[in-house]
């Protein structure tokens, strides 16, 4: 295991331009599993290449461990890749496609069968060893790729966008095993992904990148709680936080956090409250109890229906922030239909509300409410 340290990187592909990745610093953990999370060319990947060895960069320092590697192969590096392509020798056999950078490693003959085994039984593939890549499924091939980087027991491991060619149902089960994968080895891993959902699943803390900078640097939960800025704020999350802008201040919350005022107030009867709840809406303690609540009220413009959640989109009717679109996400047994064209009252906990400077869009502390 290692640590991967990041000092003042930038990449500059043609002078006279804006950077793919401008001046960024970050250090990893030993042993973390680190995802770099970011639009389409936010500068993640290129961000992956320059660690790998596989991109020169620009200006500033790449330690891997002890050692500065910027002049150093990518063999040399000690790192193990594995690209969106799993570029596995459709000629050879799962078996001599795990051991091949073995012989690339010069490692002797007679250890390749050991090695290869140990690769396969740490991903549950040792029956595939036979198989040729044709034979495979899409998540076969996947974790064939993961043995042959884990084969060369490296000190990182770099992962661009490994599952995104698989179908959703076979993403979710080979996010699981990569988490199961990671918690067994250990091993520094940065994971580049567009995917906010396997951000948050995977992370141990996640690099939020946009226009080549890093915006935040946190664990899942606080840079979905607390994002760094608007763009943070917008970027994760599906429906993404409401923003609304008043004066100099943004104030946003969450689709989930904007609920209908009789599951929240504090002057709603419990009882009305317990014939509403079912097992998909039970909600956290201190949204139930006493607290300061934001009432607003939400006209309903058209509403989707997604089984046990309901996703509602509309205005607020209050005055000033009639031209600004909200969203609402609530359990579908609170109330059978949203009616379209509708008002319906609302409430947000006073704590779940964020702040961000109008000009600038970075998070400051909590103030007066504007619309008091």
């Amino acid at each position: 295991m290692a640590v991967v340290q990041i000092r003042n990187l930038t990449k500059v592909f043609k002078a006279g331009t804006l950077g793919a990745v401008n001046n960024i610093n970050l250090e990893t953990k030993e042993g973390e599993f680190l995802v770099l999370l970011g639009p389409s060319g936010s500068g993640k990947t290129t961000l992956l290449r320059m660690i790998a060895g596989l991109e020169a960069p620009t200006s500033g320092e790449i330690r891997i461990g002890e050692d500065v590697v910027n002049n150093l192969t990518p063999r040399e590096r000690g790192i193990a890749m594995v690209f969106q392509s799993y570029a596995l020798y459709p000629h050879l056999s799962v078996r001599e496609n795990i051991a091949f950078p073995l012989k690339a490693q010069k490692v002797p003959k007679e250890q390749h069968k050991q090695k290869v085994e140990w690769a396969a039984g740490l991903l549950g593939i040792e029956k595939l060893l036979d198989r040729k890549p044709r034979q495979l499924s899409g998540g076969e091939r996947q974790r064939v790729a993961l043995a042959r980087a884990i084969v060369r027991e490296p000190r990182v491991f770099l992962l661009d966008e490994p599952l995104s060619n698989l179908d959703a149902k076979l993403r979710t089960s080979a996010r699981e095993e990569l988490d199961e994968f990671h918690q067994r080895i250990k091993t520094t891993t940065i994971y580049v992904t567009h995917d906010q959902v396997e951000a948050m699943a995977l992370g141990e803390r996640i690099v939020v990148l946009h226009q080549g900078e890093v915006r935040q640097i946190g664990t899942p939960q606080e840079v979905y709680d607390d994002p760094a800025d608007t763009f943070v704020a917008t970027f994760l999350g599906s429906p993404p936080m409401n923003l609304l802008e008043t004066d100099d201040v943004i104030v946003g919350f969450r689709p989930e956090r904007f609920l209908p005022a009789g599951l929240i107030a504090p002057w709603a009867p419990m009882e009305e409250i317990a014939k509403t709840l079912k097992h998909e809406n039970l909600l956290p303690a201190d949204l139930q109890g006493p607290g300061k609540r934001i009432p607003l009220r939400l006209h309903v413009e058209h509403s989707e229906y997604l089984g046990s959640e309901r996703v509602l989109y509309g205005k607020l009717s209050e005055t000033r922030f009639r031209d600004k679109p909200v969203c609402a996400r609530v359990s579908s047994s609170v109330l059978e239909t949203y009616t379209p064209n509708t008002s319906y009252d609302f409430a947000v906990p006073e704590h779940e509300l964020r702040f961000f400077d109008a000009k600038t869009g970075k998070r400051i502390p909590p103030r007066p409410f504007p619309w008091q």
